[in-house]
């Protein structure tokens, strides 16, 4: 009863926030990590994961940007992490942009309902400009024998001195075969007003001694838009202990 109102209270939340501002105004790119809505007991991470956008409609540009995390889970049902975000432009060096913290929310036991459900809290401070951001995002999985499907529906709401207020929306999904632990295949689509991404995407895990194990992620994205853009190459490393 608890997981079930749980779940009704994200849809209700996510709901509200959709139509306060029906359109999306990303101010940056929404191309980024698939969130599945599972938490492991016991489980504590360091995470890399790193996303370079190349665009050429206007001279060439280059874009990275860093992410560097430890995460632990709290009980049976949260895990929370923080990170710190890197940027470099193209001929620049490598700056501190922001902080972030996030907490997932495991709302379903893994095959008790038609899909599984989670929730995900962040929070992202820039460092060099009073600017704040605060998401939610519902996490929806389902499986069909080896293959899997993927949603995340975000709501956001930037604020601060230095940018407009302003409500934001958007859709990351993954369709992954699940062919063998150590390589999945996937297609992966991303959608904002400012956004519109496809591409394909190989993720696995390796296990290693004592119950660890080295989960990866490697996909290209291409921009289906003139907003997007053209090419943006997202790479992630998780060691899981």
């Amino acid at each position: 009863m608890q997981q079930t109102a749980g779940i009704k209270r994200a849809l209700w939340f996510l709901g509200v926030t959709l139509c306060l501002n029906g359109k999306v105004a990303a101010d940056g790119t929404i191309i980024d990590k698939i969130y599945h809505p599972y938490v492991q007991p016991l489980e504590r991470e360091l995470e890399l994961r790193s996303s370079i956008e190349n665009d050429n409609t206007e001279g060439a540009r280059e874009l990275r940007i860093y992410r560097l995390g430890y995460g632990q889970s709290l009980n049976d049902s949260w895990f929370a992490e923080g990170y710190l975000i890197g940027q470099q432009e193209h001929g620049n060096a490598l700056r501190l942009e922001a902080f972030e913290l996030e907490a997932l929310w495991q709302l379903t036991e893994q095959g008790e309902y038609w899909a599984d459900w989670g929730a995900l809290f962040e929070l992202e401070k820039q460092r060099s400009r009073n600017s704040m951001e605060i998401s939610s995002a519902l996490l929806v999985e389902k499986e069909w024998g080896r293959w899997a499907g993927t949603a995340n529906l975000y709501a956001l709401y930037e604020f601060g001195d230095d940018i407009d207020n302003e409500f934001e929306t958007a859709l990351a999904a993954q369709l992954r075969y699940r062919y063998r632990q150590s390589f999945e295949p996937a297609l992966e689509l991303y959608k904002g007003q400012d956004t519109l991404g496809l591409g394909p995407v190989v993720t696995g895990t390796v296990k290693l001694a004592d119950r660890r194990k080295l989960y990866w992620e490697a996909g290209a994205i291409l921009g289906l838009d003139s907003d997007t853009a053209d090419q943006t190459y997202r790479l992630l490393i998780e060691y899981e202990f």
